[in-house]
């Protein structure tokens, strides 16, 4: 059964903001607060031990911090401040000489790097993310008091290696993990989507830089027992040349994504649809994919195929009133759909965004062989007429007399779950983050 909220209380629009905090965001940051504050506090009260180490460290760290990059979905990574960050928490030795710092000496150091590193940001109005940010200290702190008493009853000799490497790539492995699902946590509820499939996306979003950052943190351990700190400008260029790549794909992605918003308007330039109307099916579709647990990656091929849905009107002698193209005929909505389709796949990399584009104007089993439409196309469809019958209109009783109309057609028409997933979305305010 469709629940749309009881019946003195309509559903909110999808763009009201409101002032909830994120708990699990809130409990990260005040937890690696209080590490970072309370392990600075102790090294200063007891003393730092080794400084020219520490001095070395912190420097690539605050560096590697100054240089962090953001990728795809919205996540702030510092590969070289993590990777210096992971060197020195699992130090033994410099040039055949034991090091003794303790476990929170590895803390405080870290914190402060990052701290350093990011002051130069916050001074141009370039803040970091603060879950992110705590997220690097606590993957610090996690692994920092595992191994660093560890390391104190091990004596690097040659027969004592092979244990010390596992150790390191296993505590590497569960600092993955961990980070993992920290940062899933976050996103869940942040985009009010399933655990399990945000916990899914970030291991895989994380898997090939979070390797990359973590062999180089061992090496750089490991070689600086041959080397000495010379090792840290060695092993650190490896992942300095991965950032750039990193950064270089992140940054291609980011322009192809705003290559579609801007392609996206043109039916908005052109009169063909409302103003704003492709970014509000877009937010909308979005909202609906996480409430349904789609993964990431359905989620980007949604945003390109639901900006992109009214492309195919461009080919018609004159524009459907209001652009609305729930009100045109069956035939002339498969028309647009195909058309746009076909504009689509000329890019020839958006494929699966084409089929989704040609399938939305189907109902909800299919109108041919081909079964029901992909789900993608589902979404689009009532994210689209929802649109179309209350544009940036605010009026409540609009709002659920368009609702009930989609309710009705639920079944043949509309989806069923797709419009319960939209009664959802509309009926809880959008959180301010």
């Amino acid at each position: 059964m469709i629940t749309l909220g009881s019946a003195n209380e309509a559903p909110q629009r999808r763009w009201q903001q409101n002032s909830r905090i994120n708990p699990t965001r809130s409990l990260v940051i005040i937890v690696a607060a209080v590490c970072a504050g309370g392990s600075l506090l102790w090294t200063l009260f007891t003393g730092f031990v080794e400084p020219n180490a520490a001095l070395a460290f912190g420097a690539l760290i605050a560096a590697g911090e100054l240089a962090r990059i953001t990728l795809p979905g919205h996540r702030e990574i510092a590969p070289i401040a993590s990777a210096g960050a992971l060197g020195y928490t699992f130090l033994l030795d410099i040039g055949g000489e034991p090091v003794h710092h303790s476990a929170w000496q590895a803390i405080a150091l870290v914190a402060l790097g990052l701290a350093l590193g990011e002051l130069p940001h916050i001074a141009v109005g370039r803040g970091p993310r603060w879950s992110d940010l705590a997220r690097r200290v606590l993957i610090v702190v996690v692994i920092a008091l595992v191994f660093r008493p560890f390391a104190e009853q091990v004596v690097p000799e040659s027969g004592r290696w092979w244990l010390v490497l596992s150790v390191m790539a296993g505590l590497v492995m569960m600092a993955w993990v961990i980070d993992s699902g920290i940062a899933a946590a976050i996103r869940a509820e942040r985009l009010r989507t399933r655990l399990n499939v945000a916990f899914r996306d970030e291991l895989r979003a994380q898997f090939a830089i979070g390797m990359a950052i973590g062999s180089s943190g061992i090496l750089i351990a490991l070689a600086s027992t041959v080397t000495g700190l010379a090792g840290l400008l060695v092993f650190t260029a490896p992942l300095l040349v991965t950032q750039v790549a990193f950064r270089r794909y992140a940054e291609i992605r980011f322009t192809y994504l705003q290559t579609v918003r801007a392609l996206s308007r043109v039916t908005e330039v052109g009169g063909y649809v409302e103003t704003g109307h492709s970014r509000r099916v877009s937010r909308l579709a979005g909202e609906i994919g996480c409430e349904m647990g789609l993964r990431e990656s359905e989620l980007l091929e949604l945003e390109y195929a639901s900006l992109m849905h009214d492309i195919g009107q461009l080919s018609l002698r004159s524009p459907i009133a209001s652009g609305a193209t729930v009100l045109a005929s069956p035939r002339e909505q498969r028309r647009i759909a195909e058309l746009g389709s076909a504009v689509i796949r000329e890019t020839g990399v958006l494929d699966s965004v084409a089929e989704l584009v040609r399938r939305q104007c189907e109902s909800c089993h299919g109108d041919g062989d081909e079964g029901p439409p992909p789900l993608g196309s589902r979404i689009i469809k009532v994210a689209n007429a929802f649109d179309d019958l209350v544009g940036e209109s605010t009026d409540r009783e609009r709002t659920e007399a368009v609702l009930q109309r989609l309710c009705m057609d639920a079944g043949h028409e509309y989806d069923p779950a797709v419009v319960e997933a939209m009664a959802r979305v509309l009926d809880r305010p959008t959180p301010r983050w």
